[in-house]
């Protein structure tokens, strides 16, 4: 018996166009597939036994309850009593796999593919499709397919891996997941991590099959297995002394995808189903786990998701463990956040700030651990916390002590300039209105007055929502920085104050004066801003004249520049004739020394006249 060309489906139900009336019908999962015995008993060990129960049973009852009026029965009534009816419920890859088994049990070619060798097999395997029943059945044919062409293919691997999620525990029985597991850490522990995301060196065809046009698209095809197979193949790849950054971008990439509240802002439909609450907590402690100590992946975007991971820690209020460890991979590269990462909501019922304070504290200690060898990471550092100290300053819940704490927990060469300090300071003292001059005297004690640059001097001059103390420190100091650019030895507002100036003695001698000074009362204060007022005239004008000098200077140089490209027999020649001597063209430049000891003479001149 052959199986017709046509086959078709009607409604829930199937049937096979043979020239023969059907005399099998079996049910799975809802669809009805009118069948025949003879080909599947031919390759299926398990519809052998099935039919030819049902075919003894119903023998025996013809047998038991036949009576003499009922043996004249009609042949037609008789032939659908002896149909055998089979029913499979939960068959492994549903009604679409059974029908494939159907097809090859009639000798029809089927098309095997990575996504559906494994749901084949298991067919093959309920319906003991083996090669001991039957010569090149299904089983023996998907294993060698299976074999010859899926594990050969990363690609492939994957697929069919990602096909066993709904074959458990039957996939797992016949060895595909381990198979497939196997194939896959192999094939990745032999790539070049430096390639990922990067067009791969080896372009042979069976190069490309296996790894791909680029480096990376592996990694979104892992992002589509479920947890659990996801974490036997890290576990197994871990297993393997994999490389370590490997692993780490397999995880921070599974992470992004499947837990929620990473990516906070997003345009685009999020098509996935994620996880549930319940069980996206042991998702994420599972993939921090997993994380290697140390960390590879050092980027913005790598932050970004290890700062969404702790948001989602702090939601579902996972461990300890698991909120420490995020925060010492964040302070291992804390110069690559941003101001939106730090400004985490504080979910603790222990804490009464808007914005989770303690934990940025937490992750600014861990950056300092290692931070000597990386001034420019801390000086990045010192402007983030900065900027977030002038965001939190608005929360009223926030205490002096804390904002305080915050502020001086960096080391003072993190910042070159105090500017940003001090506009922290100014928006807190502007939100607390209610708090104590001593409050005051302390938030603003912070600041260190030398480090302030004019503008932000002349501001906090004239600032009274400052404490007079911290007023009359700004006058004193932005007169010191008036004085020496007037004299010429500070010629720009960008020059830094030596360490001299910032050494512990110095700055003690300088906060002695300044507590001198405040003991003068306010005529000492408006003494200060009447000279200052002076002195900046003087700054004024001296600059104004800098810039004419520069203009000039600019000038001579492009008209020299013109003559001489009359050449050495034009002007030149001739003057050294005529006066029997040589010279040499000099140029004026702004940045010659030359120059700049003129400036120098002439500011000195400045300063005798306002002096």
């Amino acid at each position: 018996m052959s199986a017709g060309k046509t086959t078709n489906s009607k409604g829930q139900a199937w049937f096979c166009s043979t020239g023969l009336p059907s005399d099998v019908v079996v049910d799975v999962d809802g669809m009805i597939f009118h069948l025949h015995k003879f080909p599947l008993m031919a390759k299926s060990r398990k519809l052998q036994e099935l039919i030819t129960a049902q075919e003894a049973n119903f023998t025996c009852n013809v047998a038991d309850n036949r009576t003499n009026s009922e043996q004249n029965e009609d042949e037609e009534i008789q032939e659908e009593n002896e149909t055998v009816k089979i029913e499979f419920s939960d068959f492994p890859g549903g009604s679409k796999a059974f029908e494939m088994a159907a097809k090859f049990s009639y000798a029809v070619k089927i098309e095997l593919s990575s996504s559906n060798v494994a749901s084949l097999r298991c067919a093959g395997e309920v319906l003991e499709m083996t090669e001991e029943y039957g010569e090149n059945n299904l089983i023996s044919k998907t294993e060698r397919f299976f074999s010859q062409t899926v594990l050969q293919s990363l690609r492939d691997s994957i697929i069919t891996l990602k096909s066993c999620e709904h074959l458990m525990p039957l996939a797992e029985h016949v060895g595909f997941i381990e198979r497939c597991i196997d194939s896959i850490s192999s094939k990745v522990s032999v790539m070049d991590p430096s390639l990922l995301g990067s067009p791969a060196n080896d372009t042979t065809p069976r190069k490309m099959a296996n790894i791909g046009a680029g480096g990376n698209w592996w990694l979104d095809e892992l992002n589509l297995l479920n947890p659990v197979l996801f974490k036997r193949l890290i576990m197994v790849m871990k297993g393997k002394t994999l490389n370590q950054q490997i692993i780490e971008t397999c995880l921070l990439r599974y992470a992004k995808k499947h837990i929620s509240g990473i990516n906070r802002i997003t345009r685009k439909p999020q098509v996935s189903c994620k996880p549930s609450e319940i069980d996206q907590k042991p998702l994420l402690e599972t993939i921090v786990t997993n994380l290697p100590e140390q960390t590879y992946s050092r980027s913005s975007t790598a932050v970004k998701i290890f700062f969404g991971m702790l948001r989602s820690a702090n939601i579902l209020n996972a461990s300890d463990d698991c909120k420490s460890t995020l925060e010492n991979k964040i302070g291992s590269q804390f110069e690559q956040a941003t101001l939106d990462d730090l400004l985490m909501p504080s979910y603790s019922y222990l804490s009464e700030t808007l914005y989770d304070v303690d934990c940025v504290q937490r992750i600014l200690a861990q950056f300092l651990i290692g931070v000597e060898d990386r001034p420019e990471a801390l000086t990045i550092v010192g402007k983030l916390i900065d900027g977030y100290l002038s965001e939190i300053a608005l929360d009223a819940n926030l205490t002096p002590e804390k904002f305080c704490e915050l502020a001086v927990a960096l080391p003072e060469q993190a910042r070159v300039y105090d500017d940003g300090l001090y506009r922290s300071v100014d928006v807190f003292i502007k939100a607390h209105q209610w708090i104590s001059e001593a409050d005051r005297e302390k938030v603003s004690g912070v600041l260190d007055c030398r480090k302030l640059t004019l503008e932000a001097c002349t501001h906090a001059a004239q600032n009274e929502r400052l404490p007079l103390r911290a007023v009359v420190q700004v006058l004193y100091f932005e007169q010191l920085q008036l004085r020496h650019a007037i004299a010429g030895t500070l010629m720009t507002d960008d020059v830094v104050p030596s360490e001299s100036e910032r050494s512990p003695g110095k700055r003690r001698e300088l906060v002695e004066h300044d507590e001198m000074v405040v003991e003068g009362d306010e005529v000492t204060w408006r003494a200060a801003v009447r000279e200052n007022q002076v002195l900046r005239l003087g700054m004024d004008s001296m600059r104004t004249r800098v810039h004419e000098l520069e203009r000039e200077c600019t000038t001579m140089k492009k008209a020299i520049e013109k003559i001489d490209r009359v050449g050495p027999t034009g002007w030149r020649g001739s003057i050294t004739k005529k006066f029997g001597c040589a010279f040499k063209t000099q140029v004026c430049d702004s940045h010659e020394p030359t120059v700049v000891e003129t400036r120098k003479v002439r500011i000195q001149r400045t300063h005798h006249r306002y002096s």
